[in-house]
């Protein structure tokens, strides 16, 4: 491998490759070469001691990555077999300049045909084995300077980017995965502490899952890098796009919210006393409301008649049941069963408070109704007694019907309201000659 035979090696007179170059123009054109020669080679020994190329090389590689550094490695020793072969056709052109300080037309025409044409002949297994651009792969191919450069410029660009993304993943992933793993293992431990486990409490089997998937994907970033990078849309430079973060932030996510169900246990745990205490305090208010309602309802069936009184039940045995399991939960610190129970409980004591205080309600309506009565018919009479008309036979007659039915035992408040409604009429028709006006027959006119 390496430069071909010059013309002038052949004894035949080179041919020319377009107009013959001067000698200020082949000074200019080996200079330019020179230059490009050493950035090509201060860009190859960059890759060379790239880290990416060094961890790619000793990594134990997996799946995409694997199948594109094993090209890229190939392209990598074609790479070198150009740099070579560039290296000796221009050192080649560099000592047929400097034989002569005055160049005469046959240098002049070999020199052009060095720089110019293609004078660069490239054979041999490497060239062989190595992927090319642009077409598949032949025998020989012969080549420009010029062209040379820009091939070994494509190779380098397509070998940098599988090291530089690879580099970068490496350089992002692992480190994010192990501080979450870290950040997991802590979470484990208070987990634990609080009797968050696997198979006890949901959070504990999350948190088994979340340790699983921490441990797989740090695998697979390490030996596949290249399958969590993301490309940059419409971006041809080496290394442009981002590691693909989507399962870590699912992950990190998943963590956070296991993080937020220990902490509401933790908050369990601190006034876990108070709210049992308020709890019980709650249910002893509904049990005396409803044995408030039950005694309510035993005067109510003894002292009004022929009203449906409701019927009202006892005291929730499930829920009291509930709450031993609560303080149960609390004395064996089980605090991940104790969370959800004492939310549901306080649910619930609040309803059965709210239902016995309706029960008392209920059953207490028709004394409410008896009392109303009662205190319209002493408005009236006092009403009566402050217009003088205390004595009226009438009146005393019908409110001494209406008292002893609403004072009697028991109550028939239908018949009851009946008479109070007599009572107000006959105030009414009393009182109407020296009141004029409209009266109120359930009050002041």
């Amino acid at each position: 491998m390496g430069a071909g035979p010059s013309p002038s090696s052949t004894g035949r007179p080179p041919e020319p490759v377009g107009p013959v170059m001067d000698r200020d123009e082949v000074d200019r054109a080996l200079a330019r070469l020179g230059a490009e020669h050493e950035a090509v080679e201060t860009s190859l020994l960059a890759l060379q001691d790239h880290a990416g190329r060094r961890l790619l090389e000793g990594a134990g590689l997996t799946g995409v990555t694997k199948e594109r550094w094993a090209a890229t490695e190939q392209s990598i020793s074609l790479l070198w077999a150009y740099f070579d072969a560039y290296t000796a056709a221009l050192e080649s052109a560099r000592e047929l300049r400097a034989r002569r300080r005055w160049p005469g037309r046959d240098d002049l025409v070999e020199l052009t045909e060095r720089l110019r044409g293609e004078s660069v002949t490239l054979s041999g297994a490497a060239l062989h084995a190595a992927p090319t651009l642009g077409g598949p792969a032949r025998l020989t191919e012969r080549f420009t300077l010029g062209e040379l450069v820009n091939r070994m410029n494509e190779l380098y660009a397509h070998a940098l980017d599988v090291v530089v993304a690879a580099d970068v993943v490496w350089s992002a992933l692992p480190a994010r995965i192990d501080l979450l793993a870290a950040e997991l293992h802590r979470t484990r431990q208070l987990a634990h502490s609080v009797g968050v486990r696997p198979g006890e409490h949901p959070s504990g089997d999350d948190l088994e899952s979340i340790t699983a998937e921490l441990t797989e994907l740090r695998a697979q970033v390490v030996s596949d890098p290249l399958a969590f990078w993301v490309p940059a849309p419409g971006s041809s430079a080496p290394g442009g796009g981002r590691p693909d973060t989507g399962r870590y932030d699912r992950a990190a996510r998943a963590l956070e919210d296991v993080r937020r169900e220990i902490d509401a246990v933790l908050t369990v745990r601190q006034d876990a006393e108070q709210r049992l205490v308020r709890l019980r305090d709650v249910l002893s208010r509904a049990d005396r409301t409803l044995a408030e309602a039950r005694s309510a309802r035993g005067e109510v069936l003894a002292k009004i008649a022929a009203s449906e009184v409701p019927a009202v039940s006892g005291p929730s045995i499930a829920l009291q049941e509930q709450l031993a399991t609560a303080a149960e939960y609390r004395r064996h610190a089980q605090w991940h069963r104790l969370s959800p129970l004492l939310e549901s409980l306080e649910r619930e004591a609040e309803d059965e408070l709210l239902r016995a205080r309706e029960s008392l309600t209920a059953v207490t309506a028709p004394l409410a109704v008896r009392a109303e009565l009662r205190g319209r018919l002493d408005a009236y009479k006092a009403k009566v007694a402050r217009h003088g008309m205390a004595e009226d036979p009438l009146l005393i007659e019908r409110y001494d019907a209406a008292r002893r039915m609403l004072w009697s035992a028991p109550c028939d408040l239908r018949v009851a309201e009946e008479a109070v409604l007599r009572y107000q009429r006959a105030a009414a028709d009393v009182l109407v000659p020296r009141h004029p006006g409209p009266v109120d027959q359930r009050g002041e006119s």
